[in-house]
């Protein structure tokens, strides 16, 4: 299916949507002041060893220590962490995961430098080949054509991406040269290198859209930007010409992403609640733990057509739900709630149908059957942030919990608090501020209430509006 790639490009923020007939199908955003860091190496240094995690911290420059577990030391050779490392030891490593929440990045001492065409593995003599090339005999005949690439005595390793398997040999042979002359200039700079120093940045976002995403199904690349347009045409010009024909300026007077209708996609990204044609819902939601997404049917249709109905709306919902996690980049534990079916078969044709929309994801996905209690398990690899997380922040209200208390619950936790104050200090007047809902209520329905405890403690209780607290803030001023 023919893709278009749209780059728009402003001074703080580089936007990028893949659309498909028209749909867009991803969404990619990358800031300046918020660059992501996977892909990027670092001279740092070892901050702690935690001999009961396996893991050690390790200062890389960033705002929180980056985090190491023992599996990603390269050759561990199942030694306890304690015995590899020490606090203080500059150590070589590569960004494998963004910090995402309150985690720090994850490291990792195997460091791998992509290419349009191959991963270059300096310090691993292995050839693997991308899992989605799943013919054995084009695997094999591959692998034999890489081998015959090299040079006797050739050290590091390579892994063949998706996109070999239609290059030629003078694209492999470019890509080998640039990776090496990519690897040579880090091992240079990391000579004498005082950690924590940044040794390797990868590309930005744009770069990585040519070298990743252009494939022979993309029609073209439109850039908003000349500026930009001229770097990535000259970026292309020297390691992937065969790309800059698609490239192109787009000079159009209308916003790039107004024009293919990419702006109302990514508010509907943002929506918990995401509409089906055939009048069935998802609703997403991301916890820390996991993102769990529910599929719920339209109007009843009869009990007849109750069945085909719940099938049908099943099917469009695998679709839909493939689209989404690309979309809004949801990784990690994901839950399928589909609507309830009892038949086998329907059951069987739902997930087909789930597979078949998720192969054309370029993120490595693990998918699993139905569970006893009628759920769909599946895994997304996580390693940036999602499209919510990048573009929005909790709610100052509620702090991300989606409600807040009631005006009422308020209203006593005030009468609560004055009563305590007044068992505490002996004040000549007690003035409540809060809220607007929360002042009417204290001065209508609660009325009694709050002239019954001004008696109680024998003081005055005044109250004061501040139109700037949230519901659920009040202070009581002692006066």
């Amino acid at each position: 299916m023919t893709e278009e790639i749209l780059i728009n490009v402003t001074p703080r923020e580089t936007r990028v949507a893949v659309t498909s007939a028209g749909v867009v199908q991803e969404l990619l955003i990358e800031r300046a002041a918020s660059r992501g860091l996977v892909g990027n190496i670092y001279v740092g240094r070892v901050a702690r060893v935690l001999p009961g995690m396996q893991s050690a911290f390790v200062e890389v420059g960033l705002e929180r220590a980056a985090f190491l577990h023992v599996a990603d030391i390269r050759d561990h050779a199942d030694k306890p962490i304690e015995k590899i490392l020490s606090e203080g030891e500059p150590i070589l490593v590569q960004v494998v995961k963004d910090s995402i929440g309150t985690k720090g990045a994850r490291l990792s001492t195997q460091v791998s430098i992509a290419g349009r065409l191959l991963v270059y593995l300096p310090r691993d003599p292995h050839i693997g080949i991308s899992q989605r090339i799943e013919d054995e005999g084009g695997r094999a005949a591959l692998r034999e054509r890489l081998k015959d690439l090299l040079p006797a005595g050739e050290k590091g390793g390579f892994i063949l991406r998706t996109l070999a398997e239609t290059a030629s040999e003078d694209e492999l042979r470019a890509d080998l040269a640039y990776l090496r002359e990519l690897w040579k200039a880090i091992s240079e700079r990391s000579l004498g290198a005082e950690p924590p120093k940044l040794l390797y940045q990868d590309l930005s976002l744009a770069q990585r859209v040519l070298r990743d995403m252009v494939t022979v199904d993309t029609a073209r690349v439109l850039v908003d930007s000349r500026e930009n347009f001229q770097k990535l045409a000259a970026f292309a010009e020297r390691y992937m010409p065969q790309v800059r024909d698609r490239l192109e300026h787009y000079t159009g007077e209308r916003p790039l992403f107004d024009l293919h209708n990419v702006e109302p996609e990514i508010e509907k990204a943002l929506s918990r609640r995401v509409e089906l044609k055939s009048g069935g819902t998802l609703v997403i939601d991301q916890t820390e733990a996991m993102t769990t997404i529910d599929v719920n049917t339209g109007g009843f249709v009869g009990s007849r057509n109750f069945d085909d109905t719940v099938f049908k709306t099943n099917l469009e919902a695998a679709q839909a739900i493939a689209r989404q996690l690309r979309l809004r980049n949801l990784g990690g534990i994901i839950i399928l709630d589909f609507i309830d079916m009892e038949s086998i078969e329907h059951r069987n044709a739902v997930l087909d149908e789930l597979r078949r929309a998720l192969a054309r994801d370029r993120t490595r996905i693990t998918l699993n059957g139905f569970t006893a209690l009628g759920l769909v398990e599946m895994t997304r690899k996580r390693t940036r942030e999602s499209l919510a997380h990048v573009l929005c922040e909790p709610c100052p209200t509620c702090s991300g919990r989606g409600e807040v208390r009631t005006a009422h619950t308020v209203c006593y936790d005030i009468l609560r608090e004055i009563l305590r104050e007044a068992r505490a200090f002996n004040a000549r007047e007690y003035r409540v501020i809060a809220a607007q809902p929360v002042i009417d209520l204290l001065l209508e329905d609660e009325a009694a209430s709050l002239t019954m405890l001004s008696d109680f403690i024998g003081k005055p209780i005044s109250v004061q509006v501040e139109s700037s607290y949230p519901q659920e803030q009040f202070d009581i001023v002692l006066m």
